[in-house]
């Protein structure tokens, strides 16, 4: 009998560990959830943790880019580090490797993100008009297969720098 409870314990045991609740994002992490957020919603972990330099400039510039009769959302801000690995673990799950979800996700030591020094502009239009227009503001596409993802990579007015090919430099 006892060797019965040992080995019922164990199945149970063993049934615990692998059925683990799905990590579920919130606000607090900087998700947003309705996959994009007003980028004036200073209320939002996503905007309001930004770097206070990159937040005044990229409203400086969604205020000109809507001006002009373009909507402008942001689609992602400032992350916790546990929301970043999250989307990290997301991206090996869809890649089948890390090295291939690194070009399209960084580490949370290494992303400008979890720092509050990056942001992801949509619509596709916003983003094109940010490209364009953006180091007016100081702000510069980083990587060149992600035409949404913006950082403060230059003085305003200056030259934006050299893009990466990807997240994983």
């Amino acid at each position: 009998m006892k060797l019965a409870i040992v080995a019922l314990a164990l199945v149970l045991s063993a049934c615990t560990t692998l059925i683990q609740p799905k990590l579920v994002s919130s606000p607090d992490d900087g998700a947003l959830e309705d996959s994009s957020v007003s980028p004036y919603d200073n209320d939002h972990p996503a905007i309001s943790r930004l770097d206070p330099k990159l937040r005044d400039a990229m409203q400086r510039a969604a205020r000109d880019a809507e001006a002009k009769g373009i909507k402008v959302v942001v689609t992602s801000g400032w992350r916790s580090k546990s929301y970043q690995q999250r989307l990290l673990d997301d991206a090996t799950s869809k890649y089948g490797s890390l090295e291939e979800a690194r070009k399209h996700v960084n580490t949370p030591d290494k992303s400008t993100h979890v720092t509050g020094h990056a942001v992801d502009i949509g619509f596709t239009d916003a983003a094109d008009w940010f490209s364009r227009k953006g180091s007016k503001y100081g702000l510069c596409q980083t990587y060149a297969n992600e035409l949404w993802h913006y950082e403060l990579a230059t003085e305003p007015g200056g030259d934006c720098p050299p893009q990466q090919s990807n997240a994983a430099g």
